[in-house]
């Protein structure tokens, strides 16, 4: 007869097989979409590594996410735009970017066609995991938790991105 602590221990280990199969199942199957041809720039795994340095390949090629506070883009307001690190495509303004105190740069609306979005539920949660509309890669989340007009949170990896100030 089971004891009580090996039941438990048990159900303990189904659970995290259960969680983690489905945690690994949707990992690979936002990193299939944003790694076949569903994009106009397309490239090798090697090639990515490249051109990217390891932490940019990280976050935007295994959707990974920068710590907060670490990216000097948070507290950036000068004025320009904001581009993707790897291919280099428009995605916000100045004008959009806001102080939101979560530790990374946060928009309240990326620049029309510069992005794309999926359904992420890693982590116990469901969440809407923004990319790059040209090469795919993970730029960070939206929430509806911004400031007006748009009501939505932009919540980029400083490090997916590059700084173009305005000219002039």
């Amino acid at each position: 007869m089971m004891k009580r602590r090996q039941l438990l221990e048990a159900g303990t280990a189904i659970f995290g097989v259960a969680w983690l199969s489905n945690y690994l199942a949707r990992r690979l199957e936002i990193m299939a979409a944003t790694s076949n041809n569903e994009f106009a720039i397309t490239k090798t795994e090697d090639e990515w590594k490249n051109i990217l340095n390891p932490e940019q390949f990280r976050v935007l090629r295994k959707h990974g996410t920068e710590r907060a506070g670490t990216s000097p883009l948070d507290k950036n307001y000068e004025s320009g735009t904001y581009v993707c690190a790897g291919c280099g495509q428009p995605l916000f303004t100045s004008e959009t970017k806001f102080n939101s105190g979560t530790g990374w740069p946060s928009f309240y609306a990326p620049i029309e066609g510069a992005i794309a979005t999926s359904v992420d539920k890693s982590l116990f949660m469901t969440r809407i995991e923004v990319h790059c509309s040209r090469c795919g890669g993970h730029l960070g989340h939206v929430f509806n938790d911004g400031p007006k007009p748009t009501g939505q949170r932009y919540c980029m990896n400083g490090v997916a991105m590059e700084f173009k100030p305005a000219e002039g």
